[in-house]
């Protein structure tokens, strides 16, 4: 109906000037006359010329008060001849019309308003505001002055209108002829092909787009990560197991069973099952002499070592855990320099904020061979941060229970101009290595950092709860590219 009305004023008439007054007197939608105008100037049957109007409308509270009054008209009538008192007042009217009303009323000079009393200053009033409002509802011209008093009291709000003014295409017709998309075999059957008129194909027309899976940010950079670990040789640990015992998690690492961190305040203790079955007895035997009396040039802790404490199941604190493993299994065997990797899930039990979360992602870079020092790991530091973009480098002196000497490692971000900790070192204890049954000559270095803080200053984001977990936006996975970690790696914060 709209198109036919659209095509057969055109036949008769050189242009609709206005395709909202021309759809509200015929009495049709104004929308449904836009949609058949962007067809049919598609197949150049009209040209349409976009019109914009702006108007003023009003809000849903000038609505209100067009159709009640003003606050300070009704705050007016409410109050009697002889005066009321202010707390009566109150309860006639809704709190927000009181309001309002009070201090409009007062400014117009209409009212007296007391402490206890409120009486009326003048006997009638004029509602301008309701007059101001029923005239632009219904499309009258009003000052400036009045304009700006209406939109300071947020009352009417401005809105674009868009239209078209319509003249005969190129291709016009009285009636659209249906342009056939596809040839079909009764076409051909019938000879009625011949008078067909075929749509034309767009070439420039651009197809659906396709919804492909999208890689996370973390998985994204966890990618470069790893390629720049195998790219320097090491080879990736086996991280599947999230539950482990506190004797890998722990006391194989030479911590002491006393520990803050293996309070429940810091650690995930899991009730069911809540220990492990099976252990390496005589490596456990080891392990519990060295932290009772010492060894292997050490004093020990002096403590009365508990099996049941190193049983303990819980969520992994950190991957150095599987590199417990690792060097226990390598150790089982003819010695043999490795470089080994991993990048995988940790817990804590943390309050989590802007930069925390109760699970994180940590990388783990450990490298053993014999004659290994701490020029070593400094030199290996440089190599593997270097690659992240990270060339100026600082090492703090720290304490782990595992590792001496420690390091923490800084970088320069010159997004912030100034030293930020990026990660932890260190050179792994005789008092963890020798129980093992590793060679007396052997050294181990080893270094990590978390996964998040580097993905976080990648893509610019400043709260770790919009990077992991339940909180995180889809269409920042979707928008983002993949993430090239090198020089640019500081820059890009």
């Amino acid at each position: 109906m709209a198109e036919e009305a659209v095509l057969r004023y055109l036949e008769k008439n050189e242009e609709i000037s206005d395709s909202g007054e021309f759809a509200e007197d015929r009495g049709l939608s104004h929308d449904d006359i836009v949609n058949i105008i962007k067809s049919l100037n598609g197949f150049r049957l009209v040209d349409a010329q976009d019109i914009k109007k702006e108007r003023w409308v009003l809000t849903d509270e000038g609505k209100k008060y067009a159709e009640a009054g003003s606050p300070e008209v009704q705050l007016f009538l409410a109050i009697p001849a002889e005066g009321i008192a202010r707390e009566d007042l109150q309860k006639k009217l809704e709190s927000s019309i009181f309001k309002i009303g009070s201090q409009q009323a007062i400014k117009n000079k209409w009212i007296e308003m007391g402490k206890s009393q409120v009486s009326r200053k003048v006997q009638q009033v004029e509602d301008k505001i309701k007059i101001l409002l029923l005239q632009i509802q219904n499309g009258e011209a009003v000052s400036s002055e009045d304009i700006d008093a209406l939109k300071r009291r947020k009352l009417i709000t401005q809105q674009i209108w868009k239209g078209y003014s319509v003249r005969k295409g190129p291709k016009y017709a009285p009636k659209r002829k249906k342009a056939a998309t596809d040839l079909t075999r009764e076409n051909i059957q019938r000879g009625d092909w011949k008078e067909l008129e075929f749509k034309e194909y767009n070439f420039s027309a651009k197809g659906q787009p396709l919804e492909g899976g999208h890689l996370h940010p973390l998985l994204k950079v966890r990618r470069q990560v790893q390629m720049i670990f195998l790219q320097m040789g090491f080879e990736e640990m086996p991280t599947n197991n999230f539950v482990e015992s506190s004797f890998w998690n722990f006391d194989a690492l030479f911590q002491p069973q006393q520990h803050p961190a293996r309070d429940s305040h810091d650690t995930f203790f899991l009730k069911e099952p809540s220990t492990t079955k099976t252990l390496p007895e005589d490596y456990v035997d080891r392990v519990k002499e060295v932290h009772e009396n010492g060894g292997y040039g050490s004093r020990g802790y002096g403590y009365e070592w508990k099996r049941e404490e190193a049983n303990k199941n819980l969520l992994r604190t950190h991957t150095t855990a599987v590199s417990s493993r690792m060097l226990y299994l390598l150790a089982q065997k003819p010695f043999a320099p490795k470089k080994y990797y991993s990048i995988d899930r940790v817990f804590r039990n943390e309050a989590v904020d802007r930069t925390h979360l109760a699970e994180f992602h940590q990388i783990e870079g450990v490298m053993c061979d014999r004659g290994l020092a701490l020029s070593d790991l400094i030199g290996v530091l440089h190599e593997f941060f270097s690659r992240l973009g990270m060339s100026k480098l600082r090492f703090k002196p720290a304490y782990n229970p595992y590792t001496e000497p420690s390091m923490e490692i800084f970088s320069y971000h010159e997004g912030f101009k100034k030293w930020v900790e990026v990660g932890n070192s260190g050179m792994f204890r005789p008092e963890m290595l020798q129980p093992m049954g590793l060679p007396e000559d052997v050294q181990v270095i080893a270094w990590g950092l978390s996964l998040e803080r580097p993905t976080m200053i990648l893509y610019g984001i400043d709260n770790i709860r919009d990077l992991f977990g339940h909180k995180v936006d889809l269409g920042l996975i979707k928008r983002n590219p993949v993430c090239r970690l090198g020089l640019q790696y500081m820059d890009s914060a």
